[in-house]
């Protein structure tokens, strides 16, 4: 006949629950410092930076590569989602290096209360204009390959055809770019002088990205304002449908876009 088992000595149903209690409250409060000092996760509402970036895409941003700013610890809004709102009251960014050009940011413009997500472009001092919808760096038109086309669909379900090509900055590195054309609102701009600790931001979706070139929206983006690094893409699902609603995984998730890396 099998015993029952007798509990520890001294060990009531109450202190199991403290013990249950105290193990849970750890595992929150190592999430929350994992994701207020490392590495964040964010998703694609908008069609700004797609192909890179397509809306619905899961991504992992590093937040302790650039040091850490003003919003680096709130959880702040992206996209539709609103949270706690907590900016710290520093001057400049502490610890961690300078962004490289070409490199995907989370950051906070100025004139909003959310986060965006952007390549940098230009770097503190960098002359930026677009002539005809090419991308000028210092009066260097910046090459680009024409690779393919593509159908390109926004957030409102509105799809138009779009060139696809390969963008490779001055430092030689490269990424995909899309436009629409080249004589859309913004492929034809005043230069921009990138201010001293301040950042020049772009979509790759170029004709479909408020950007640093709409001041009065985003405009050059102070080096305290980043928040992360983008690194790699864990879940991507079609039409910005909730991860949550399982049901809806074998039509919709981009199973290929899963576990990897976000070129630069």
């Amino acid at each position: 006949m099998s015993q029952p088992v007798d509990k520890p000595a001294g060990k009531s149903a109450t202190n199991e629950w403290v013990e249950t209690f105290v193990v849970v409250v750890e595992a929150l409060l190592i999430a929350i410092v994992l994701r207020s000092f490392l590495y964040q996760p964010f998703s694609i509402p908008t069609a700004s930076m797609q192909q890179t970036l397509m809306i619905g895409d899961y991504f992992v941003a590093n937040k302790f590569v650039w040091g850490y700013g003003k919003h680096s610890f709130s959880l702040g809004r992206y996209g539709n989602f609103t949270a706690l709102d907590f900016e710290l009251p520093i001057a400049s960014r502490i610890l961690g290096r300078d962004p490289n050009r070409g490199d995907i940011a989370v950051f906070r413009p100025v004139p909003q209360n959310m986060e965006y997500i952007k390549r940098v472009v230009g770097l503190p001092g960098d002359s930026i204009q677009v002539r005809d919808g090419r991308l000028y760096i210092n009066d260097v038109m910046v090459e680009r390959e024409e690779i393919g086309t593509a159908q390109d669909t926004d957030s409102n379900g509105q799809t138009v055809p779009v060139t696809v090509y390969r963008e490779t900055f001055p430092e030689g590195t490269t990424h995909t770019i899309q436009e629409i054309s080249d004589n859309g609102p913004l492929d034809n701009t005043p230069v921009y002088v990138v201010p001293a600790g301040h950042y020049f931001m772009m979509g790759d979706n170029r004709d479909r990205s408020a950007d640093s070139r709409v001041l009065s929206q985003v405009g050059y983006v102070p080096a305290i304002n980043l928040i992360a690094k983008a690194e790699a893409r864990f879940f991507s699902i079609t039409d910005n449908i909730p991860p949550w609603q399982i049901w809806q995984w074998p039509a919709n998730v981009r199973w290929d876009r899963m576990f990897q890396p976000i070129d630069r």
